[in-house]
This record gives structure tokens, sequence and C-alpha cells, in this order.
């Protein structure tokens, strides 16, 4: 998410589309490639990973809009808003501002021009150039994508909390029917009970547990029990009579042993639920969620990047584990969670967190933007919190009554070089493991 902020209007050669014209041939190509992109993704039945690139897209498009919009706001000149590297797909000029799609979607950027004093930029085009703001608004556009990520985390949160709910143990929920030898319908079948009804009393008694519900049913051998379930915001009351687990095999083996009392069976999963809040909880709750993993990524980067954690991860390169895909110790899985991931895992593990259901792909995408947004942060550029340092500093070094300070940015471009040079070194190395030494599923 890397944003480019250099001038390029001076270039002559520079595919530039007509002001207010469309090119349509341009246009249709590039909705006749988004068809068969989707097309086939759902061909090879990869609708969940495809789900996941729309999300990291819908991603940078939000984070870049932070910026394009407070940049407006400030007064700033903003020449390009594109989604994308690469060759151009697809754009379109509306007043100073080209907007468009690039080939290769691994980022996006917005251009603004005069982001450093070494910028050359026409004339009169000094006025309306980011080094030339006052130092509020430098700062609050140089951090408006890192904020875009902590406020779409806490509206994923807010999502997930008021419309999916939180996981309770009080909440249980019929997860399947039990496939019995002989292909004898079960005492839930048979009564009505579904999958997807959350059970909510039994005998008239509230079930605030599963061991509620199995307690009552294990002692109600060939008697019935009346068991009262939630099925889509409506209560349905249905009469159930437990099978002797004793006489019922699933593969040849009885539910209860043979030698024992009888133990009455439904015949059904069960699984924990959620329970949704209403929208003020919700509030509260989702700024908890994003400050406790705002806490959690900050001391997992900084674990990464101590000299205990560099080397571990050195060794992960040097010597990786051959069980990584497989391993369950809890060494391994310590190691696991101290591996930052590339593109490609990232990927990876939200389409994992995709097949689970869309709880599960909402935390992730929770995860990924505070930790893409703490990342943005760093003091360094290129990333956005290098831009906000050099508005502070140059804010502290600009005397009253005296002309606005700047910071000569040719004299960081060791430090720089040599920080793009580590993360490159990072990307790539976590690509390879990502690749030929992937982490095992989280989610099972």
């Amino acid at each position: 998410m890397t944003d480019v902020v250099t001038d390029e209007q001076s270039t002559p050669d520079r595919e530039t589309p007509e002001e207010t014209g469309i090119d349509i041939p341009a246009l249709v190509r590039l909705i006749v490639i988004l068809a068969l992109v989707v097309a086939t993704f759902f061909f090879f039945g990869a609708a969940d990973l495809l789900l996941v690139i729309v999300a990291l897209i819908a991603m940078v498009l939000i984070h870049e809009l932070g910026h394009f919009a407070t940049a407006k706001w400030s007064g700033m000149k903003v020449t390009e808003y594109f989604v994308g590297f690469g060759p151009r797909l697809w754009s379109v000029r509306k007043g100073e501002t080209e907007y468009g799609v690039k080939a290769i979607p691994a980022g996006g950027y917005v251009r603004i021009i005069g982001m450093s004093s070494a910028e050359e930029i026409h004339p009169s085009d000094e006025a309306r150039a980011y080094r030339n703001q006052p130092f509020g608004k430098r700062i609050i556009v140089a951090s408006a994508g890192s904020a875009m990520h902590f406020l779409m985390a806490f509206v994923l949160a807010f999502l997930a909390l008021t419309l999916i709910g939180r996981s309770d143990s009080s909440v249980i929920d019929v997860q399947k029917y039990l496939v019995l030898d002989g292909g004898a319908q079960t005492p839930a079948q048979t009564a009505g009970i579904q999958p997807g009804d959350q059970i909510v009393s039994v005998n008239g008694k509230t079930v605030t547990s599963d061991s509620t519900l199995t307690t009552a049913v294990h002692g109600s051998v060939g008697k019935p029990v009346q068991i009262s379930v939630d099925r889509n915001g409506k209560t349905v009351t249905v009469t159930a009579t437990p099978l002797d687990g004793r006489n019922v095999r699933i593969n040849g083996v009885p539910l209860a042993p043979q030698n024992g009392p009888a133990v009455g069976y439904l015949g059904v999963g069960l699984s924990q639920g959620t329970k949704t809040e209403g929208p003020l909880q919700a509030v509260v709750d989702s700024a908890s969620v994003v400050r406790q993993a705002s806490v959690g990524a900050v001391t997992g980067i900084a674990h990464l990047f101590s000299p205990s954690g560099l080397q571990n991860y050195a060794q992960q390169v040097v010597h990786p584990s051959s069980g990584t895909t497989s391993s369950t110790s809890s060494s391994s899985a310590s190691t696991q969670e101290a591996r930052p991931q590339s593109i490609i895992g990232a990927v990876r593990t939200a389409t994992q967190g995709a097949q689970q259901g869309m709880l599960t792909f909402l935390e992730v995408f929770i995860s990924i933007n505070i930790f893409i947004g703490i990342i943005n942060l760093l003091p360094m550029l290129p990333l956005d919190g290098g831009h906000v340092v050099i508005a502070g500093y140059e804010w502290i070094r600009t005397r009253r009554g005296k002309p606005m300070y700047r910071a000569d940015v040719t004299k960081m471009m060791p430090v720089v070089y040599a920080f793009v040079g580590f993360l490159l070194i990072l990307v790539t190395t976590s690509m390879y493991l990502d690749i030929a030494h992937p982490a095992a599923n989280p989610f099972h």
C-alpha cells in the first residue's frame, strides 16, 4: 500500500485522458477483463479467494481515499488517484485529478504535488504544494491513510457485533444431524428440529449451556422432551423422544457403552452460537476490539524487530521447520505466531477465515487493518509515518516570524535506502516462507 507522491505533470509523453471525455474502448476492455476474472474464480470454485481479493482492493481504495479527501480539503493539488501499478487499463480525468485502474492490483496511490523539499514543481503550483501547507494539515494528510485502517477495523467490528454477534457459550445451536447406521432418522429429525435452530429451552428450563440440554436428554430415554428453538426469530416448540444410545450406532460404534446405564440421545451435533449486541453497546465494544487488536499488533511488531525476534526469524528463513504445515506442538505454534506474513500468507489466512464463516472473515480483516495501520505509522520514509515525522521536525525547527524551515530530505536518503532494503528482504523472505513452508491453518 505504497503512496507514490512525486508529480508527473511535466512529463510530456505521459498518457493523459481528455478533460471531460471517457475512453469507452478502455472502459469496455476493463469490464471484460473483470468479468473474465470473476468467471474464472467461480469456475474453479474459488469464490472465497475472490471475496478476499475484492476486500483487499477495497481496503487499498479506502486507505488512499483518506489521503485524497484530506488533501482536497486542505487545498492541495492532487493529480492522480489510482488502483494498482504498471500499465494503465482505464482512466478518466475530472478537473485536475486523473482517476483510474492499472494492471497490477498490488496496491494503489494518490499523487500529491510537493511532498518533499527536493521535488521540482511548476512555480504556479507552489502555493498548493504539500510542503507549503500548515503543519497541522500536513500531518492530517500524511496520517489519514493509517487512520482509515483504524476506522475500517472499528466499522467491521461494529458490523460483526450487531449483525452476527460474538461467540457466547450460553447460545447453543444445532449444527447438524448425526448419521445413524441403517439410515434411520434421528429423534431430532422426527421431531422437526433443524440445523441452524438455536436451543432456547428444554422442558420449560432455559438453556444456558450445552450441559443444560444434554443433562435433560440423557436422562429421558423413551420419554417425550419438550424443546423450544429459535428459528429465524420465531420460537418453535417440538416434542422429541430420545433414543437409548446403547442401541444406536454410528459407523458400527454405539453412542453409549452397552454395559452401562441407558443414555438418551437426540442425534444432533451442537455448536456454540453467537449473540448480537445493540448499537450503543456495540460502539463501546468495537472500540475495545480495536484497542486490544492494536496492543497485540504493537507487541507483535516490537517483538519482530527486537534482536531476539530478528534472530528467531532469520533462523526460520535459514532452517524452516519441515513440520510447519501440520505440526500442532506448542513450540511450533508459538514460532508460527511470531512469523510475519507476506501478502501471499495474508490472503491465504483470510481465505481460510472466509471458509469458516463471515464472522471469522471479519475478525481476520480487523487484524489486517490494524496491522497495516500501525506499520504505516512507523517513522520512516516512504511510510506515512515518515512524512508525519518530517512535518513535526520542520514545525519544531521553524522559528516564530521566520520562513518555514524545510528539512533536506536528500540527507535522509541513505537511511531511507537502508530501511527500504530491509523491508525488501523482509517481504522477499516472508513470501518464500509462505510459498515453500506455509503456516498451518489457524482455524483447524
